[in-house]
């Protein structure tokens, strides 16, 4: 009986620290937010994306919850058309010479079986911070076969509108302002 209590109270405690939260970092290789943006008042859309992405996540599985916190590179935008880069980069535009980055910071809500179903947060792009849901299309979390360290990826997205954060260009011309934000993200387990 004098071993029982030890060895209850010690699965106790392992079972609560397994159920901590756990912050994953995410991973800018795989990690690419895109956009897709009116052209022309209707001529066609255009898409885009960001190449340098960093931040965290931070989930518990045991409660439902969580946290994501994601900054943005604005100077890393491509069009795949690099006149197209280098005006979206001007003051008509980003400005990225007075506001280089966009961040993201929201709470993991919405849980279904385990998963998350949208993120609840504020953007601050262009100087301007807004709430922003993203509604979380996939969700999965598995051993990272080479890492060997969980790895957890989503695909999410938003639609804003881009004269709210001060990005009016086009606005006179027609241009729709909407905006769909999509943001593919993997996150790897801190070690």
């Amino acid at each position: 009986m004098k071993y029982l209590i030890p060895l209850a109270l010690s699965t106790v405690l392992i079972g609560t620290a397994q159920a901590a939260p756990i912050v994953y970092r995410i991973d800018p290789d795989h990690t690419f937010p895109s956009f897709e943006a009116d052209h022309m008042a209707g001529l066609s859309i255009w898409r885009g994306k960001f190449n340098r992405t960093t931040g965290t996540v931070t989930f518990d599985k045991a409660k439902g919850s969580g946290m994501l916190d994601i900054a943005i590179d604005i100077d890393s935008i491509d069009f795949g058309h690099d006149q197209l880069n280098d005006h979206a980069k001007g003051a008509e535009f980003f400005d990225v010479a007075k506001y280089p980055q966009a961040t993201y910071t929201g709470h993991l809500e919405g849980f279904k079986k385990g998963k998350p179903t949208r993120v609840v947060g504020q953007l601050t792009l262009h100087g301007a911070t807004r709430p922003v849901v993203l509604k979380i299309g996939s969700f999965k979390c598995m051993p990272h076969p080479m890492l060997k360290r969980e790895v957890c990826g989503a695909d999410a997205y938003a639609t804003l509108q881009r004269d709210q954060f001060g990005i009016p260009a086009g606005r006179d011309w027609g241009f729709d302002m909407t905006v769909v934000l999509r943001i593919q993200v993997e996150a790897v387990a801190e070690e």
